[in-house]
């Protein structure tokens, strides 16, 4: 069983910027598609960026776009989030996500999930 482990989530200011990484147990772990998704309390996981492996385009919600970054390192099996000028609204738990369907935005085509990186922006 492949576990997914996010870390670098903090509290951070308002205009701050975060790297959240997330890495895979097996190195042979090879998803169609990786995303990270985000929760508030109360509210549903929704999708904040994401790639398919068959093109490593990435796609990214539209209130992240132009602030957060999502990239792969293949070599170290680990997914990043580059995420600046940070807003009080990109408060979350963030968590990352993978599998083998091409589905990017639903979060109920993932298979696998980890436990989540809490990010708080302070004002």
């Amino acid at each position: 069983q492949v576990h997914l482990a996010e870390s670098g989530g903090t509290l951070v200011q308002i205009g701050g910027s975060l790297r959240l990484s997330c890495v895979a147990s097996e190195s042979s772990f090879n998803p169609s598609t990786i995303s990270w998704f985000r929760q508030t309390p109360g509210n549903r996981r929704e999708f904040v960026a994401g790639m398919r492996r068959i093109d490593e385009v990435p796609s990214y919600r539209g209130s992240v776009k132009g602030r957060f970054t999502i990239s792969r390192e293949n070599a170290d099996n680990t997914l990043y989030l580059q995420m600046n000028n940070l807003r009080p609204e990109y408060t979350a738990m963030y968590y990352c996500a993978a599998s083998f369907s091409d589905l990017l935005w639903d979060s109920s085509t993932y298979t696998y999930w980890g436990h989540g990186t809490q990010v708080t922006v302070s004002s």
